[in-house]
């Protein structure tokens, strides 16, 4: 008889490598996987497609939360955040992608290796649920119950949505000429003149011409109101005018030197100068004229060179000015002696400053060339919250008031606008198109777009933030007037 036909009617097998048996002529060889852990191996199937990373957004895939408690529950990890696990990953607006050895949010393969010696739990998988096991752990169930509104991003557009020409806007730092009314006016400050234009007609229109006065204007400010606005000029004076009847309300001489920064808080008007002053004046003017009844509250002098940025706080207690002696102050409302704080952490030029509508007390500066930072300030307490370097001079800063976004524009070297994800400040788009210094930015009345002027000589308009939800309002059943037929 052959011998292999009788060691076949033996069942003398030969043995495989992990413990399997195995026939000699064809039989099919099955491993034996009852000592084998499973690892996850990321493999990257895009990087070498730049054509398929660029259409990669930031939102995130139905599957991120099915692919985030399967490695809770088979590989024992600790997803507990559908949030932070997004937010780590996220791919930006660059192309720029976030370090993937740990990510579940790309196409993932498996790996097995033969159990260790002493046990079949290895480093780093301690903790490996059975998949009999109907429980959930604990990461799990918290996963579970993270909001998913956190998690919709919209893509930002970085293109801007409209173009109009702005010329003889000045490329100066110090000034500010662009602002927004709550009206829906946007006042541009440009030579001599101040513009007006409707952004819901497209409507432009001249407010005023300070040519034959041999003056010209060196900032624009709306009042809250959205008709009166103040006009700061290179001589050092303050004009009130009303916009809907197309009159001078009142000139004030409070200052030497020109007029760079305006702020307005109710009927409450801040001007900061280059004679190293503020001037605080309440206006409380008739819409038809009527005489000048605005008076003179205060003079702030704790600037060593000229004040280049003012902002009122939302609830209007305290005041932010900054210079370009590199300091940043805090003023009271109510004692305006001396400064509740002054901070000289910046190492240039203060124009950008902003207060956080989402966190009382929290305010955001940025630096001039030699400084490039954006710094956030707990102005309750006087600390330093958070410091991060740009890149580029920092010339301005707006808040979103929907989601914890803003908006940062920039000079010297970028000329573009960021915007970041606070408070980790991390950059979601970058927003190009100026060939100049982006000196003057304003936000719109709706809190999602922003309008740009450079010294290129022309203002873009883009959209930077997210939507605000639409409220309704939610009728009772005890309001008579929806059960009248």
């Amino acid at each position: 008889m052959d011998p292999a036909y009788v060691r076949r009617l033996k069942g003398e097998y030969p043995r495989s490598p992990l413990g399997g048996v195995r026939g000699c002529q064809g039989d099919r060889f099955i491993p034996v996987r009852s000592g084998v852990i499973w690892r996850p191996q990321t493999i990257d199937l895009i990087a070498d497609r730049p054509e398929v990373v660029a259409k990669v957004t930031t939102k995130p895939t139905p599957s991120l939360a099915y692919k985030c408690l399967l490695g809770n529950e088979l590989l024992g990890r600790c997803f507990d955040n559908l949030i932070a696990v997004h937010d780590a990953h996220a791919v930006d607006q660059t192309g720029a992608t976030a370090s993937t050895s740990s990510s579940l949010c790309n196409e993932n393969t498996f790996r097995y290796t033969t159990a260790p010696r002493g046990g079949n739990k290895a480093k780093g998988c301690a903790g490996v649920r059975l998949p009999q096991d109907p429980i959930l752990s604990p990461p799990s169930v918290r996963l579970l119950q993270t909001r998913p509104s956190g998690l919709h991003q919209t893509r930002i557009p970085t293109n801007p949505y409209k173009i109009l020409d702005a010329p003889e806007l000045k490329d100066d730092f110090y000034l500010n000429l662009l602002d927004w009314s709550s009206g829906n006016i946007l006042a541009v400050g440009l030579g001599s003149s101040v513009y007006l234009w409707n952004a819901w007609t497209g409507k432009v229109c001249s407010l005023l011409d300070l040519y034959w006065q041999e003056d010209s204007v060196t900032a624009v400010g709306w009042c809250n109101d959205g008709v009166t606005i103040a006009v700061g000029t290179q001589r050092g004076r303050v004009q009130l005018w009303d916009t809907v009847a197309g009159k001078k309300l009142s000139t004030v001489n409070g200052h030497s030197s020109r007029v760079g920064a305006l702020s307005w808080h109710g009927n409450r008007l801040a001007s900061g100068s280059r004679d190293r002053t503020i001037q605080l004046y309440n206006s409380k003017q008739p819409r038809g004229g009527g005489g000048d009844n605005t008076t003179t509250e205060g003079r702030l002098t704790a600037h060593r060179q000229e004040v280049c940025g003012l902002r009122w706080s939302q609830d209007g207690t305290r005041l932010a000015s900054g210079g370009n002696d590199n300091r940043l102050c805090i003023w009271e409302a109510r004692n305006v002696a001396q400064p509740l704080f002054q901070f000289t952490e910046h190492q240039a030029a203060v124009k950008a400053i902003s207060w956080s509508p989402h966190q009382h007390g929290v305010l955001a500066s940025g630096g001039g060339t030699a400084d490039r930072c954006i710094r956030f300030w707990n102005t309750l307490n006087g600390k330093l919250l958070n410091c991060s370097d740009t890149g580029s001079q920092v010339c301005n800063i707006a808040w979103s008031p929907h989601s914890n976004q803003l908006v940062s524009s920039h000079g010297y070297s970028q000329n573009q606008l960021i915007v970041w994800k606070y408070p980790m400040m991390r950059r979601l788009a970058n927003l190009t198109g100026h060939t100049m210094r982006v000196l003057h930015m304003a936000p719109s009345p709706d809190g999602v777009a922003v309008v740009t002027g450079a010294g290129d000589e022309t203002l873009r308009f883009w959209n930077a933030f997210p939507k605000g939800k639409v409220r309704t309002n939610s009728r009772s059943c005890l309001d008579m007037s929806t059960q009248l037929r």
